[in-house]
This record gives structure tokens, C-alpha cells and sequence, in this order.
């Protein structure tokens, strides 16, 4: 299997952490953040790439990465949120990914908290490049 998840992980997550200071980020799915602001990055998908496959070999995969961004601020969560995001958004570019989707979503464990999910998606092939036109 084809797995840079930890590399990805890696790259974006020191660019967010370098962007903003005390950010709490991890690697998986966090329903209540231990603090604030907060982002989960997660692989939430990685299949093999039919059109690139040979008998029994796995040449490419197409993976999607999910971002869930918090924010408790009493004012400004919602530009703290979105100046998050802008820099995840760079990051992920910066590796070829393309963002699928960004949407503010309501954050049902606690409505105080601003949230936003974004996606992304690339196709990296067995030596690890990653294709930005599939």
C-alpha cells in the first residue's frame, strides 16, 4: 500500500504550528479539542488509482486528507478560523494538493465553537510524487 500519511501529516502540520503560535494540532479526529485553536489533520481515504494499476501492482493511489479547524475565541473565531485555514490551504497547495471542499459546519458539541472542514486530494504515485492533474 501506498501510504505518506505521516510525511503529509508532518509538512502541514509544522507549517500550521510556525504560523500559529500554541496551536493545538493533531493527527486525528478530535471531538472536543483540550485546547484552543485547534485542527485535526486526517487521511480519510486512500484507494488505488484503477486507471494506473498493472496486474497486482499498485502504481498510484488517490488519497483525500480531512482538516477540521476550531476556534473558541470570544470575538474573532471566525477570522481566526479562516486565517487557519488560508494557511492550511497554502501548505497543501504547496505539495500539490487540491482543496475539493471548504465549509463552515456547526460544531454540535459545543455551539460556542466556530468550525470549519476542508478537504483535499492528490494522486501520488509508488515513488511518491504527487500529481496535481489527474
Amino acid at each position: 500500500m501506498i501510504d505518506i500519511e505521516n510525511d503529509i501529516f508532518s509538512y502541514v502540520a509544522t507549517k500550521v504550528r510556525d504560523a500559529h503560535t500554541g496551536i493545538y494540532v493533531a493527527g486525528e479526529y478530535v471531538n472536543a479539542p483540550p485546547s484552543f485553536p485547534a485542527v485535526s489533520i486526517i487521511q480519510n481515504g486512500n484507494s488505488v488509482l484503477q486507471r494506473m494499476r498493472t496486474v497486482n501492482i499498485e502504481n498510484a493511489v488517490s488519497v483525500m486528507f480531512e482538516v477540521n479547524i476550531y476556534s473558541n475565541k470570544v470575538t474573532g473565531k471566525k477570522a481566526e478560523a479562516k486565517s487557519i485555514a488560508e494557511t492550511l490551504d497554502n501548505a497543501f497547495a504547496e505539495i500539490g494538493f487540491t482543496r475539493t471542499m471548504c465549509n463552515q459546519v456547526a460544531n454540535f458539541a459545543d455551539a460556542t465553537i466556530y468550525r470549519i472542514v476542508c478537504r483535499y486530494e492528490a494522486v501520488i504515485d509508488k515513488n511518491y510524487m504527487i500529481y496535481q492533474n489527474y
